[in-house]
C-alpha cells in the first residue's frame, strides 16, 4: 500500500473520526500536550490545505504559510473545514503528473511523493491522538503500521525535540498498532 491509495485510506480514517466528534469534545486534552481537540483539528485543517497547495503548485507562498500556521482554519464548522482541506489534498495528488513535482515544505523541498508519505505519518499520527481524545479508534492497523514505517523512515534523533518529537516511547509486546505510532511518535500511551 502507498501513494494515492495510502493517503485515501488515511482520509478516509480522518473523515471517520472528525464526523463522530461532538461540539463539546472541542476543549478535551489530546496526547499533544500542548493541544485541545479544536487545535489538533485546526493544524489538521492547516496542514492540509498546506500539502494541497504544494502539491497544486509546488510550493506555499509565504503569507498563506503564516496564515495556516498562526490563524484559526476552522470557523465555526469545524467538520467542514477539515474534511474539506483533506478532500483538497487527496484532489491535488490525484491530479496526472504530480508525483514527478519537487514540492518546497517549511521543512525543505523533496519530491511530491516523499511529502505525501509525510503526510500520511502525521495525519494517521493525528488521527490516533483524535480518536484517544474523543474515545474513538482507528481501526485500520495496516495503515497505522505503514505509517509507522514511514516514520521510522523519516524522523530521525534531530528531529527528536522539544515541540517536534519528543522521545521515542516503549509500549508494552502486545501493544497495538495504534500504541506502536503514537510510542514512535513520543505520545505517554
Amino acid at each position: 500500500m502507498e501513494g494515492v491509495a495510502l493517503l485515501e485510506r488515511t482520509v478516509g480514517q480522518l473523515n471517520r473520526l472528525v464526523d463522530n466528534v461532538k461540539p463539546d469534545q472541542l476543549d478535551k486534552s489530546t496526547l499533544c500536550t500542548e493541544w485541545k481537540v479544536r487545535d489538533l483539528l485546526n493544524h489538521l485543517a492547516g496542514g492540509g490545505t498546506m500539502f494541497a497547495v504544494s502539491a497544486e503548485t509546488g510550493s506555499v507562498p509565504d503569507e498563506l504559510m503564516g496564515q495556516l500556521m498562526t490563524q484559526d482554519q476552522l470557523g465555526d464548522d469545524y467538520k467542514g473545514a477539515v474534511q474539506g482541506a483533506a478532500r483538497r489534498v487527496l484532489t491535488a495528488y490525484e491530479q496526472p503528473g504530480v508525483m514527478e513535482k519537487t514540492v518546497t515544505l517549511p521543512f525543505g523541498q523533496m519530491p511530491a511523493g516523499v511529502a505525501l508519505n509525510i503526510a500520511v505519518f502525521d495525519v494517521a499520527t493525528h488521527c490516533c491522538d483524535l480518536a484517544r481524545a474523543t474515545g474513538q479508534t482507528v481501526d485500520d492497523a495496516e495503515l497505522l503500521e505503514t505509517a509507522l514505517i514511514i516514520g521510522r523512515q523519516m524522523i530521525g534523533p534531530d528531529l527528536r525535540q522539544p515541540g517536534v518529537f519528543a522521545a521515542e516511547r516503549s509500549v508494552s509486546d502486545g501493544a497495538s498498532a495504534a500504541d506502536r505510532l503514537l510510542g514512535f511518535a513520543g505520545r505517554s500511551v
